[in-house]
């Protein structure tokens, strides 16, 4: 009989579906002091599985990556135990400086769910072009996941 741990788990593709579904995404870096310092952030992930967000570059989060790249990702969903439902993802982080792959990834966070249009997406692409210059990606290269879903013990603990 499998562990009660193995009946909760997630598998590739829920991790995928989930992760698609979810709009923030908890990071958390290993600040200066020693405390962790965790923030919610929009997101979106490639068809490899790495994660993304944008900052302001003189943000903290920014200088804790640059100087430990260890990263903590939590997406938590669920408002009762019994169908509580988390990813955690120990992952890598690389700070990118570019200002067309802000750009572009301001766009797929802010369009994260929805069908837009060319004409739209190059609106957006304005918009958001205005900040890009102040800004830095945040990629997430997965590590290791770790997964449950509470519901699918179907309220038997």
């Amino acid at each position: 009989m499998p562990s009660r741990r193995e009946l909760i788990e997630l598998s590739d593709d829920e991790i995928r579906d989930y992760l698609c579904e979810q709009k923030t995404l908890i990071i958390v870096s290993n600040g200066r002091d020693g405390y962790p310092h965790p923030m919610p952030m929009w997101f979106y992930q490639d068809e490899a599985g790495a994660l993304y967000c944008s900052t302001f570059q003189k943000s903290q989060k920014v200088f804790n990556f640059r100087r430990d790249p260890k990263a903590s990702l939590l997406v938590e969903s669920g408002s009762e135990y019994a169908k509580l439902k988390s990813v955690l993802i120990y992952a890598n982080a690389e700070v990118i400086d570019d200002f067309n792959q802000v750009c572009d990834a301001l766009v797929k966070i802010n369009t994260k769910g929805q069908e837009v249009t060319e004409d739209q997406v190059e609106k957006l692409l304005g918009a958001v072009s205005k900040t890009a210059e102040k800004r830095v990606l945040l990629k997430f290269t997965p590590v290791k996941y770790v997964t449950w879903d509470h519901s699918k013990l179907g309220g038997k603990y």
